[in-house]
């Protein structure tokens, strides 16, 4: 792909037989086993379109910019069809030397409660409808979402941050080792 693109970009996703899509001006609802999604696509300037059984997908203009904004929104869309099919699995194990980490889920919040001998637990919204589970040292996050998963594993990896210290001595903390698609126990 030269960077004198000349011809507007148009491709087109299939849609999965056990998926229902909706279009409303912008707004793009996936309805699949898994869940449901909400998408709006208002400020971003692409044009998207059903068409029977596949969602075209048209650039609005011909520089390498509408060429980017063309790849994220296909790649977006493609996540989305994913997400409600299968779903997304996160783990991150917790990490300690001295004092015992304990996890805690209560209501839409995370709570790391006895961080470095914290008094008062450390919180962590959970985003979306993520689900969240705790097994012994490990976190297991599950969703059909897959900006929301991460970034609640994201959240959750930076609220345990280790700060004013020597991060190659004190490893305490969240992180997460392990990345699959599928819901997976």
């Amino acid at each position: 792909m030269s960077t004198n693109q000349t011809e507007l970009r148009t491709d087109s996703l299939p849609i999965p037989d056990t998926v229902q899509v909706n279009l409303k001006g912008s707004i793009l609802n996936i309805k699949g086993p898994i869940g449901t999604v909400r998408k709006n696509f208002k400020k971003i300037s692409i044009d998207i379109e059903l068409d029977g059984k596949n969602i075209v997908i048209k650039s609005k203009g011909t520089r390498k910019q509408d060429h980017a904004i063309f790849n994220t929104v296909k790649s977006i869309i493609r996540n989305l069809l994913e997400g409600v099919l299968n779903g997304y699995t996160l783990k991150l194990k917790t990490v300690h030397a001295h004092f015992p980490i304990t996890v805690k889920v209560k209501d839409k919040n995370i709570l790391v409660e006895n961080f470095q001998g914290e008094r008062a637990p450390r919180v962590v919204k959970i985003r979306g409808d993520t689900k969240v589970s705790v097994k012994g040292d490990d976190v297991i996050l599950t969703g059909s979402v897959l900006n929301d998963v991460t970034q609640t594993a994201a959240n959750l990896q930076q609220g345990t941050k280790v700060k004013n210290k020597d991060h190659r001595v004190f490893l305490d903390g969240i992180y997460l080792f392990e990345k699959t698609k599928g819901i997976t126990k």
